[in-house]
Formats: C-alpha cells, sequence, structure tokens
C-alpha cells in the first residue's frame, strides 16, 4: 500500500506518523498523481501544533503538506488537458501531498519544465506563490528600496530574486552567515541585532527605504512603521498578524497568488536560470520528523523537500 504522513492529534514533531494507506481514487475533475517531491514549510508546524486551530482547524487523521510534483499515474472523470505520465507541478490545498500518491483538482497542476529540477519543482508552491503576492503587494517600481526581513529563507530567498527583477534595490536582513549568498543575488546584506533602522538607512544607497517584507514576525512591523516610518499600505507581513491589527498593514501571502498559472510562470522562471530556489535538504518520507525538526530550528537557507 502506499504511504501518507498524517497525525491523530495536535502537538510536536512526534504525533506524525507515516503510515500505509489506500491508494487515492481521483473524483471529477481530480488528478492522481505519484509523487516525487514535496516541499516542507513552517506554517505546516504551527497548523499542527494546534496554535492556527482557529483558523485552519483540522480533522483527524490528518494529512499534511501543499507543494508537490510528480507524474500523472490517472485521470477523473471529466479531465482533458493532461494524460497519465505527465510530469506536474502543483499544489494541494487539503493537506495531502507528503504521500506517496495524491489527488489534486486539475486545475491546480501547471507542467514541469524538464529543466526544473524534482526538489526545486516540489518545493516551488508555498514559497514562490507566497513570495510572489508579497512583492506584487507593496508594488515595487525601479528605484525603490525595499527592506526584506527573513531574506534567506525559503519565501525571503524567492522574494529577494522577485523584487530585483521589479527594479528595486534590496536589502536582505539575515544573520552573517547568508551574506555571501544575498550579495551574489544583487542584495545588499543587513544582519540583525541592534541599530537595526540606522544600519537599513546607511546601506540604503539614497538613505531612504520605501517598503518593508516581513517574513519572520517578532517586531519588524513596528520597527517599520514607527522607526522607518513607512506607510502601511507599504508593508506586508505573513508572521506578525497582531502588527497587521495594530497598524494597519498589508498581510498578503499564498492564498493571494495560489494558482496554476502564477506557479507556471515561477517555473518558467527557474527553468531559463532567472529565479533559483536554494534547496536546504531532501529527506525520504520515512524522515519526516527529522524534516520538521530542521524547519522549526527557522535557521534554514532556502527549502526542505521530501522524496516519497
Amino acid at each position: 500500500m502506499p504511504k501518507a504522513v498524517q497525525f491523530d492529534s495536535y502537538g510536536g514533531i512526534d504525533v506524525l506518523k507515516v503510515r500505509d494507506v489506500p491508494r487515492p481514487v481521483p473524483g471529477v475533475g481530480d488528478v492522481l498523481v505519484e509523487v516525487r517531491a514535496a516541499g516542507i514549510n513552517p506554517s505546516e508546524a504551527v497548523i499542527r501544533s494546534g496554535a492556527l486551530h482557529h483558523l485552519f482547524p483540522a480533522t483527524f487523521p490528518s494529512g499534511q503538506g501543499s507543494d508537490l510534483a510528480g507524474v500523472v499515474a490517472e485521470l477523473g472523470p471529466g479531465v482533458s488537458g493532461f494524460a497519465v505520465g505527465d510530469e506536474v507541478i502543483g499544489f494541494s490545498m487539503r493537506r495531502s501531498s507528503h504521500a506517496e500518491y495524491v489527488t489534486v483538482p486539475a486545475n491546480q497542476l501547471t507542467p514541469r519544465p524538464a529543466a526544473v529540477p524534482w526538489e526545486v519543482a516540489g518545493s516551488l508552491f508555498v514559497a514562490g506563490v507566497t513570495a510572489y503576492a508579497a512583492v506584487r503587494a507593496v508594488r515595487l517600481v525601479p528605484g525603490d528600496t525595499v527592506a526584506i526581513v527573513g531574506a534567506a529563507g525559503g519565501v525571503g530567498s524567492i522574494a529577494v530574486q522577485l523584487a530585483r527583477r521589479a527594479g528595486a534595490t534590496v536589502l536582505g536582513i539575515a544573520g552573517p552567515s547568508n551574506d555571501v549568498w544575498l550579495a551574489d543575488h544583487g542584495a545588499v546584506a543587513v544582519n540583525y541585532g541592534d541599530d537595526l533602522p540606522a544600519r537599513l538607512r546607511a546601506a540604503a544607497q539614497s538613505g531612504r527605504i520605501d517598503a518593508l517584507l516581513d517574513f519572520f514576525g517578532g517586531g519588524y512591523v513596528a520597527m517599520a512603521v514607527e522607526q522607518l516610518r513607512l506607510p502601511p499600505d507599504r508593508i506586508d507581513t505573513i508572521a506578525d498578524f497582531d502588527a497587521v491589527k495594530q497598524f494597519g498593514v498589508q498581510s498578503k501571502g499564498g492564498a493571494d497568488a495560489a494558482t496554476a498559472a502564477v506557479v507556471a510562470e515561477l517555473a518558467d522562471l527557474v527553468a531559463q536560470g532567472e529565479l533559483e530556489v536554494p534547496i536546504a535538504g531532501v529527506f525520504a518520507l520515512d524522515d519526516v520528523r527529522e524534516a520538521y525538526r530542521q524547519v522549526e530550528l527557522r535557521h534554514t537557507r532556502g527549502k526542505l523537500v521530501l522524496r516519497p
């Protein structure tokens, strides 16, 4: 029987189980995909902990995972545009991609370009569309300077590159171990720590900062409003929802760009060598606990990926 990751109650990584499950049967409009790679994300760990039960309640036993890439194994009734054997990139909204097989609606899939490695294809959706939505939300134009918090993480590393493509100067806020990577991708590295507002202004060529993207949380939105004097509509956070309520800043994320068309656009950039998705580690499905142990440390550069 095929395997899938499930958990029966909220908790830490110890609640994660890899179980034998029946092979899914695609319904009307669905495609059955044999998963070759499935990215993991910090948000999945938060959902599994129960901290977001009021927003994303789990039904037990719960699966997990949204990112996926794989091979079409079976078509449900009414599906056209795909054939068995096609290589695809896509996403599940059913928390089910951390498995050997998954069914997804056909409109959540796009062909995998041959130049996009499986690990990258399988971890493109959540981080990619979140970065895409956040960069779009703050309306960057050539000549702008944007500060990006968590600039070397799974989302931040993609946002850095999309912001550069928009013509902005990027101040990448991260730890010193990421200085070289940020510089190689056209960003100015600014390390976490004391006197950050002053150091950001000093790093900005114009002395002015126009926008801030927060992919980490922990007070950076308050800093942007109160010390950098940025207007709320030029700030976007995916991590500090209290600040969204307090300051009225934006909170555009994955749900605002979750379409196969956006995934296809990002995949084409990867295939053309214009977007790098750093892969921090690859794990077997049976090693899912260790993968989440690492992602919950919040120090990985890029993405961690399961290979069923």
